[in-house]
């Protein structure tokens, strides 16, 4: 299952406290796009509309340059509607409604030729927060050093 992007601006600024795994509805010049990387998931997230569907909005994902000619209008951040499970919408909508948790995409990869997206629920990170994680992540870094002499 090869990753094709990592949203790496979520992954430092929320904690994930959830993850699902999602389908996405694309056309086949997107597919194409997505599978050669062109996607960004800087600045994306994912609602639950009143019809109780599921979108990505935000996420940026380039035009397919051979299938320049068919794709005329194309709009590279529209809404594209993800594909979950009944039960995991309603628990995504009923999170979502609290305060400080919200849906972000985590990363999209491929599985079986199809394209998928990991979904987390997700609350921000407060700035000393932050701090922490990256002393942890230096103080690993620091023992993983020491112990590779050995």
């Amino acid at each position: 299952m090869p990753t094709i992007t990592i949203n790496k601006k979520a992954l430092a600024d929320y904690q994930i406290l959830e993850k699902f795994e999602a389908g996405i509805i694309l056309t086949g010049a997107e597919v194409k796009a997505v599978k050669k990387g062109q996607i960004n998931l800087k600045g994306s997230y994912a609602a639950v509309d009143h019809k109780n569907q599921i979108a990505l909005i935000n996420a940026h994902i380039s035009a397919y340059r051979p299938a320049a000619g068919s794709q005329t209008n194309y709009e590279p951040t529209k809404d594209r509607k993800l594909l979950l499970k009944k039960k995991e919408i309603d628990y995504l909508r009923g999170k979502s409604q609290e305060h400080g948790l919200t849906i972000l995409p985590i990363s999209v990869y491929t599985k079986g030729g199809l394209v998928k997206l990991e979904l987390g629920l997700a609350r921000g990170k407060k700035q000393f927060d932050k701090r922490a994680s990256i002393k942890k992540r230096e103080i690993d870094r620091e023992i993983r050093r020491k112990l590779k002499k050995f």
